[in-house]
């Protein structure tokens, strides 16, 4: 994952210049800071984007017109108010432009259509027999891709495929290095899926595509500091955004908060540590003991709300024996980073809601003075898109920083390799 950077504040101050810089340069500087603003603020007036951009009316005018010619926004009648003169029309996200994204599990791979502003357009869950091979979850992925183009309108472009890994992710060339739940190592997995489909094949760890989509569209928005802690069936990733960039350290290893030790004579993790924190607070942990018979998060939060208010009951222990290693982990988190906000996704979030944030934050317990002064917990606003939305950012910030990329419709795709539009062939990997 290079370079994934995130506005604060969406638009913000206009770009300096360099010198040297060609009227080229300047065009694409000028229509990525609209095309920014329009995809995180969302629908905007020509008029709101002058005043963000610091651009002047005109060259937003021109700008505005030339991203819907490349159909990356399209403009709407604004709703009239009681101003004097012309409503100024409102500039949106085009649909017709999205990414494609992926997040594979132990149980399930899902699928989505993401379009620019965030937007989840479309989601297809394929459940596994079995965990499968990266080759398999391959050819899975391509077939599904595949099934989904003969829908897509002839005038759609396809950014690429972001895949949310719940594993390390090589930076370098995107290839996963380790997902020991799935029991992949060393994958090639974004070659090996561009390949198959014909698109750019973007991955990242699935807690850093947590954290890119809250900074970006959630519960994190607008916040400088955040940590976004994901509880899945693979486990708990971590996922660190300090003033608007992911951190994800020398080889993509950042945010492994799931491997924290909360308990020396805990349980073995597959890690080969003891203790950590993904084997002590797990959802599995919390199904057996809650007695629960689906770990859908619906239901495993009814049961947990159920649990939670029987003193008595052996559902009640395990819950408070996970927040207090739980609590153990913030601890590290709070010293070592100080965030603003922590944001809880997957069965995580069901547990903040049942027992509340002061509940967590006592398990805390003590830290340095300033360590939870106007810290906030909070579930992830974003729920089950989360992952695909920031697999999805991933995909875009190569058109985001040059709007001027050139993307074939679905139909000039369809024409080339000589089929009807949204029908390419596909390769199975071996």
């Amino acid at each position: 994952m290079t370079d994934p950077r995130l506005p604060i504040e969406a638009g913000g101050a206009p770009r300096r210049v360099s010198p040297g810089t060609t009227l080229d340069d300047v065009r694409r500087q000028n229509l990525s800071q609209v095309l920014r603003f329009v995809h995180y603020r969302g629908p905007s007036s020509r008029a709101e984007i002058t005043r963000a951009t610091g651009l002047n009316r005109s060259t937003v005018g021109g700008l505005v017109a030339e991203l819907g010619e490349r159909g990356l926004v399209v403009e709407s009648e604004a709703l009239q108010t009681r101003r004097v003169g012309r409503p100024s029309a409102i500039v949106n996200p085009a649909e017709t432009t999205f990414a494609i994204t992926v997040n594979p599990e132990i149980d399930a791979t899902e699928v989505g259509i993401v379009a620019l502003g965030g937007r989840v357009l479309r989601t297809v869950r394929h459940r596994h027999e079995r965990i499968p091979t990266f080759r398999e979850f391959v050819n899975v992925v391509a077939a599904i891709i595949d099934g989904m183009r003969p829908g897509f309108a002839p005038e759609s472009r396809i950014v690429g495929v972001g895949v949310a890994v719940p594993g390390l992710v090589r930076p370098d060339d995107a290839s996963v290095s380790i997902a020991p739940h799935l029991g992949w190592r060393d994958a090639p997995v974004s070659a090996l899926l561009s390949e198959a489909t014909g698109l750019p094949v973007v991955a990242g760890n699935d807690a850093n595509c947590g954290v890119l989509a809250e900074s970006a569209f959630g519960a994190g928005r607008s916040v400088d500091s955040v940590v976004y802690l994901n509880g899945g069936a693979s486990g708990i990733g971590g996922g660190i955004s300090l003033f608007g960039s992911i951190v994800i350290g020398h080889n993509g290893q950042a945010g492994e908060f799931g491997h924290t030790l909360v308990d020396p004579a805990g349980i073995e993790c597959h890690c080969g540590a003891i203790g950590c924190l993904e084997t002590e607070v797990s959802r599995e942990r919390l199904i057996a003991a809650l007695g629960a018979d689906s770990s859908d998060l619906d239901d495993l939060e009814r049961a947990l709300a159920a649990a939670w208010s029987d003193p008595a009951s052996a559902g009640r222990r395990e819950i408070a024996r996970q927040i207090a290693s739980l609590g153990v982990a913030l601890r590290t988190i709070v010293n070592a980073l100080n965030p603003r906000c922590v944001v809880f996704g997957g069965f995580l979030a069901a547990i903040l809601r049942v027992v509340g944030a002061d509940e967590i934050i006592r398990a805390i317990g003590a830290t340095l003075p300033e360590g939870v002064r106007d810290l906030t917990l909070v579930p992830s606003t974003l729920g089950r898109d989360n992952l695909l939305i920031g697999a999805a950012e991933l995909v875009f910030q190569r058109l985001l920083d040059d709007p001027t990329i050139v993307l074939p419709t679905e139909a000039e795709t369809a024409r080339r390799h000589g089929q009807r539009p949204g029908a390419p062939a596909v390769t199975p990997v071996g």
